[in-house]
């Protein structure tokens, strides 16, 4: 691919812009912040990465309710825009107000991460939606990769930046306390987020949708209704989706417990956050491969195997007891982390209806979401009971071999099946591909 149009670049460009949040607010930043608070008001380190976890799970499972209702409403014409800058709105606001909170107030800091996880994840449901209207299929696994892989650059710039501050307040280079340098890192994440998401704004508009008419929720319902009631005609969709379910909950559950894991196992703070740095760095060149990979072996047999190097991660943090341990743990999830989102995210992008795109993406969120639930429980709930992370990470194994299992029966995309049927020599009368009209009628 040699060059990008200004609809799929100024798309590309919010993964840079809320990729500040990810790092920072998701991974990094605020969880030392949080596990610090909890630790100064008397709570043990098992019990705060407990309680972190079940946190994620109720914004999540808020969340999961809402998408595949909400992303039904904004299938109609100029209705996707709209709930993308709401809970846009919602996400900058709550991260930008976590400067206001007093750092003891460690629970009132989780209600608030709930709102901005809610603004954060809800705009993506609707962010993901409009792949289907910037770009067409046979370019859908290189540009969503390489949203990914810009997200990962444009994420260590905020990141550095913030890293640098809090390690020269905790040095006294900087007339600053840790608890003053890390709210600035939550400013810094907003402004960050909201200054590149104006390309976006600006460019990308939504081409397929369902006209409206009079009555559009209870209508909205209706539609739903119909789709889970013809859901046979989309086994492909939902199958990928159940697949889905499994592997990712592992993948959110690493990415968003990773520095409560490595606290809990006495990994400095500078160690951790410098560590997440790196591993941002090798994530986006890895993003990227990911993307050119699955133009040759397909995105499948890509995904094959960023599972199965996710399975090795879960093995190996099981034994996991130094700084170096955790060195090499970051680099091996660097390597597929952005890769394994990007190409599910482009995957399924094949697979759905376009006019329906807001809806089937509302149940690739509530898939992801109820999985995102499922994960940080299962994590929390295993180090309360054995008094060890190790074994929570560990116990993810299974969540990613089912996932595997379960995607080998996922019927190949459109541009997939073309791809090996032109490196058979078939005739495209070998394949068989549901019929979609242009027009916002599709047919079963």
């Amino acid at each position: 691919m040699k060059y990008f149009s200004k609809e799929e670049s100024s798309w590309m460009y919010y993964d840079w812009a809320n990729s500040a949040y990810s790092i920072i607010i998701t991974t990094a930043v605020f969880p030392l912040f949080y596990k610090s608070a909890a630790m100064k008001a008397g709570v043990s380190a098992a019990d705060s990465t407990a309680y972190l976890g079940y946190t994620i799970a109720i914004t999540t499972f808020i969340l999961a309710m809402l998408g595949p209702i909400l992303g039904t409403i904004a299938d109609y014409r100029g209705m996707k825009k709209k709930f993308f800058a709401f809970f846009f709105a919602v996400g900058i606001a709550s991260t930008a107000s976590l400067v206001f909170i007093p750092s003891e107030q460690w629970l009132l800091l989780l209600i608030l991460y709930t709102l901005t996880a809610l603004g954060f994840s809800g705009s993506l449901v609707f962010y993901d939606a409009f792949l289907i209207d910037i770009t067409n299929e046979e370019r859908m696994n290189n540009v969503s990769a390489r949203g990914f892989g810009l997200g990962y650059i444009g994420s260590t710039i905020p990141f550095l930046i913030s890293i640098a501050i809090i390690i020269l307040a905790q040095t006294k280079t900087l007339p600053l306390s840790t608890v003053t340098a890390s709210k600035l890192a939550f400013l810094i994440t907003a402004v960050w987020w909201g200054l590149f998401s104006i390309p976006f704004f600006k460019h990308v508009h939504q081409k397929y949708y369902v006209e409206r008419e009079p009555r559009i929720v209870r209508n909205s319902f209706k539609r739903l209704g119909q789709t889970l009631k013809h859901i046979r005609s989309y086994r492909a969709l939902f199958l990928f989706l159940l697949a889905y379910f499994f592997y990712i909950d592992g993948v959110g559950t690493i990415i968003s417990m990773s520095t409560a894991y490595g606290s809990d196992l006495g990994i400095s703070s500078t160690s951790l956050l410098i560590i997440l740095f790196v591993t941002q760095v090798v994530a986006a060149p890895f993003a990227l491969l990911y993307g050119r990979l699955a133009e040759k072996f397909t995105g499948k047999k890509m995904l094959y195997v960023g599972i199965f190097i996710y399975i090795i991660v879960c093995i190996y943090a099981y034994f996991l007891k130094t700084t170096l341990d955790f060195w090499i743990l970051a680099m091996l999830v660097a390597t597929s982390q952005g890769g394994i989102q990007a190409l599910s995210r482009s995957y399924f992008a094949k697979l759905v209806p376009k006019q329906k795109a807001n809806e089937f993406f509302g149940f690739y969120n509530i898939f992801g979401k109820f999985a995102s639930i499922l994960g940080p429980l299962l994590v929390g709930v295993t180090a309360q009971m054995s008094g060890n992370s190790s074994s929570g990470v560990f116990s993810l194994i299974l969540l990613f071999i089912i996932g595997l299992i379960l995607l080998k029966f996922v019927p190949e995309t459109r541009a997939d099946a073309l791809d090996r049927a032109n490196d058979k020599n078939v005739g495209q009368s070998d394949i068989n591909f549901p019929i979609m009209t242009h027009n916002n009628q599709d047919i079963p």
